[in-house]
């Protein structure tokens, strides 16, 4: 008999497939906020006009902006851009770019909400030994405009990387959430196509985690399923035609999809649980430790859920295979396959390991891991 627990989230909206600048303005208009900052790519604000289409639409309900934000978010930017927000008197955080923005933003609205202003207060905030501590909910929340697809965007957790320590953290609260997300295909034709691509892999590794996963269930599944096949179907279409507006679509939707069965209670695996280290500790783009660990895991998990991962296959559109075929996809989206293309050595695989064993979804693998010495088997399957 199945048993679990679906909670659905504070997300209010999901917009989809209507200009970006419109949306943001109707959003506005909907939840009655009239100072907005906006959070935004650096790249798309200096190297294209999406960004000074979306200030102009908003005129003087801009409160301020915000365009510093690197990759893994670490604590220092999640600082600035709180102090900035805080300083315009912001009632709505605007996102517009990667999840590294995205979570930014979840941050910031936690900080804003705790009174925090420095880089030592994000530790009273942050997720300790998978607990997440007592704190004000936020007021100032975010809508989200996504131009990668790893999903973070309908997700309450937030990775902020502590640079001193090389270690990725978690922030989780229930209103951390967007309120809206607005998914735009034409915004991200200016997202570069690795990252795209990459980031689509990431959304995959949510499918067929979820669904190799021991704690799935049919609520669960009938999302990351549907996912899996968009976004299988989607991506080559994309990296066929980058300016295939409808194919872009197909992979966003299918992101959605992709973060159900993580909001209905189903834990990631060893590829999240290694993808957190590698990306704090290597500075590995998120989309990158997924093409790379997936594959890997999944011929480490094959002794345990062989029946599940031929779900996944057939879900790609290869029925009778197991999910071997991962590896061939990915390839040929031309993605890199082996930890040696992003300069991770087997000297590392131990500290690794280490610090993979202290990741919330390695403990939830559905093979066993009993300590870091499995770690580095799958490392060296990566490798």
């Amino acid at each position: 008999m199945h048993q679990g627990r679906v909670v659905f989230g504070a997300i209010e909206e999901v917009v989809f497939g209507h200009p970006a600048t419109e949306a943001i303005v109707a959003q506005m208009d909907r939840l009655g906020t009239r100072r907005a900052f906006l959070m935004v790519s650096g790249t798309l604000n200096r190297q294209t006009d999406e960004i000074e289409k979306i200030k102009q639409a908003l005129g003087s309900r801009c409160a301020g902006l915000f365009d510093a934000m690197p990759a893994h978010t670490p604590r220092e930017a999640v600082i600035a851009a709180t102090n900035a927000a805080r300083g315009a008197g912001a009632d709505l955080i605007v996102t517009v770019g990667g999840g590294s923005i995205t979570d930014g933003a979840k941050a910031v609205q936690l900080c804003l909400a705790n009174g925090i202003d420095d880089i030592d207060g994000i530790e009273r905030i942050r997720v300790h030994k998978g607990v997440a501590p007592e704190m004000t909910a936020p007021t100032v929340r975010q809508v989200s405009v996504p131009t990668t697809i790893a999903g973070g965007e309908f997700s309450a957790i937030a990775g902020v990387t502590d640079r001193a320590a090389h270690v990725k953290q978690m922030l989780r609260h229930p209103l951390a959430v967007p309120r809206a997300t607005i998914l735009d295909p034409a915004i991200t034709v200016h997202t570069p196509e690795w990252l795209f691509l990459s980031t689509g892999i990431r959304a995959i590794d949510h499918c067929v985690e979820a669904i190799c996963s021991r704690e799935t269930h049919p609520y669960a599944d009938a999302q990351a399923v549907k996912g899996l096949a968009m976004l299988a179907d989607a991506l080559p279409r994309v990296k066929a035609d980058p300016a295939d507006l409808d194919a872009r679509m197909d992979a966003q939707i299918g992101t959605w999809l992709s973060m159900g069965a993580l909001a209905a209670g189903v834990p990631m695996g060893a590829s999240h649980g290694i993808g957190y280290v590698l990306g704090a500790a290597f500075d590995v783009p998120h989309g990158y430790t997924s093409c790379i660990m997936l594959p890997a895991v999944m011929r480490w998990n094959a002794s345990a859920n062989a029946e599940r991962q031929m779900i996944v296959a057939a879900a790609m559109g290869f029925p009778g295979h197991d999910a071997a075929v991962l590896d061939a996809f990915i390839r040929s989206l031309g993605m890199p396959r082996s930890l040696t293309e992003v300069q991770v050595s087997p000297q590392h695989f131990d500290a690794i390991a280490e610090q993979a064993m202290r990741t919330n979804w390695i403990p939830r693998n559905p093979r066993k891991i009993e300590g870091p010495a499995q770690v580095r088997e799958i490392l060296l399957l990566a490798a």
